[in-house]
C-alpha cells in the first residue's frame, strides 16, 4: 500500500509494526517480522531516512514510530511535488514534439522497425496510446502478436477506445478463432469477416499506422505511419473493406428475448457462423458439436422460417434479427 512512497513491503510492515507497539528495541521487533536483526536494523534505517521512525533519546537501542499523520503527509506532499513536476514536464515535450511534428520532414513520416520484439511493442503502444478508435485488418497467419498475448487491446477497451476489426474468414479455423472472437464481441468490439484482407493493419485514432512488411529475412518488420497522405490512404483501404465485409455474431449477442419456437443460443451462434461462410463440417468443429446435430438444426431452422434453401435462411435470419444486418460503417 506505501509502495507507492518508496517502501517495500519489508519496510512497511516494520513501520506497521511500530506504530502498532508505539516502541520496539531491535530483537523484539526482528521477532514480529520473522526478519534478522541485521535485515530488521536496515529497514529501520530505511524508515529513519524517511522519517518515519527514530532512535528513543530517552531508552537507548529502542526505536519509536513517527506519527503517521505527520510523516505519511510529509511523503505523500513530497510525492505530489515530483508528480507535478513530470506532469509539467511530459506536457513541455508534448509541446515540444508537437512543435517538432507542424513540419515534418519527409522521412519522419515513416518509420521503419525490425525484430519481432521491436514490432510487437509498437503494437501495443499503438493500442496504449489510442484514445477513441482502433481498426485493425486480421489475417489468419499473425506473424508476432496473437489475440491471446494482446492485453492492451483489453486494457484500451476498457478505457472506451472503440475497435473496429476486420478478419479473414481462415481466422474462423483457427484452434482459439472462435475463443478469441467472442472475447472482442464481448467487449463491444464491432468484428467483421471477409474471404481475405489486402494486408495486415492496425490504424490508432487516424493518426498512426502500423503495416506489417514482408521481408527476404526470418526477421519480421513494419511500417510505422505518421499522418500523412499515406495514412489516408491505409485508412480508406480499411474501410473499403469494412463496408465490404459480413458482420459477425457469435452466440446470443444482441438477442434480449427468446422467442418460444425461436433459434437458441446455438443455433444462433451456427446461423452466423454459416453466414460467414464456414462449412457444414468447420461448424460442427467449432462449435464441438456433431456434424448431423448442426444439419439437423439448420433444417429446423429452415421449417421454423418456412423456406425451402439456405439461401433463403439467411435473409429471413437478417428479416428477423436473429443476426446483425447493420452494414453502415
Amino acid at each position: 500500500m506505501l509502495g507507492v512512497l518508496g517502501l517495500d513491503k519489508t519496510h512497511e510492515s516494520a513501520y506497521r509494526a511500530l506504530v502498532s507497539v508505539g516502541a520496539a528495541d531491535l530483537p523484539d521487533l526482528a521477532r514480529r517480522l520473522a526478519l534478522g536483526e541485521p535485515d530488521t536494523e536496515r529497514a529501520l534505517r530505511r524508515l529513519e531516512r524517511h522519517g518515519l521512525a527514530a532512535q528513543s533519546s530517552a531508552r537507548p537501542g529502542r526505536w519509536v514510530a513517527a506519527p503517521p499523520g505527520v510523516a505519511l503527509g510529509a511523503l505523500l506532499t513530497q510525492q505530489r511535488h515530483e508528480l507535478e513536476k513530470a506532469e509539467l514536464a511530459a506536457a513541455l515535450l508534448a509541446e515540444e514534439y508537437r512543435a517538432a511534428a507542424a513540419e515534418p520532414a519527409v522521412h519522419d513520416l515513416v518509420e521503419v522497425v525490425t525484430g519481432a520484439a521491436a514490432v510487437g511493442r509498437r503494437f501495443l503502444q499503438l493500442q496504449l496510446g489510442a484514445s477513441e478508435e482502433v481498426c485493425a485488418l486480421v489475417t489468419g497467419a499473425p506473424a508476432v502478436v496473437t489475440g491471446a498475448d494482446n492485453d492492451a487491446e483489453e486494457q484500451a477497451a476498457g478505457r472506451g477506445v472503440r475497435y473496429r476489426v476486420v478478419v479473414e474468414r481462415s481466422v474462423l479455423d483457427l484452434p482459439d478463432g472462435i475463443t478469441e472472437l467472442s472475447a472482442a464481441l464481448g467487449r463491444d468490439e464491432q468484428v467483421r469477416v471477409v474471404d481475405t484482407v489486402p494486408t495486415k493493419l492496425v490504424v490508432a485514432d487516424r493518426t498512426l499506422a502500423l503495416v506489417p512488411l514482408s521481408t527476404h529475412t526470418a526477421e519480421p518488420a513494419a511500417l510505422v505511419v505518421h499522418e500523412s497522405g499515406l495514412l489516408e490512404l491505409l485508412s480508406g483501404l480499411f474501410e473499403s473493406v469494412w463496408r465490404d465485409a459480413l458482420p459477425l455474431r457469435i452466440g446470443a449477442t444482441g438477442v434480449t428475448e427468446q422467442e418460444p419456437d425461436g433459434p437458441d443460443a446455438t443455433d444462433l451462434e451456427v446461423l452466423s457462423l454459416l453466414l460467414a461462410g464456414l462449412t457444414d463440417a468447420s461448424v460442427a468443429k467449432q462449435l464441438d458439436l456433431g456434424l448431423r446435430t448442426v444439419q439437423r438444426r439448420v433444417k429446423r431452422l429452415m421449417e421454423l422460417t418456412g423456406v425451402t434453401t439456405r439461401l433463403q435462411l439467411g435473409w429471413h435470419a437478417y428479416e428477423r434479427g436473429w443476426v446483425a444486418r447493420d452494414r453502415e460503417a
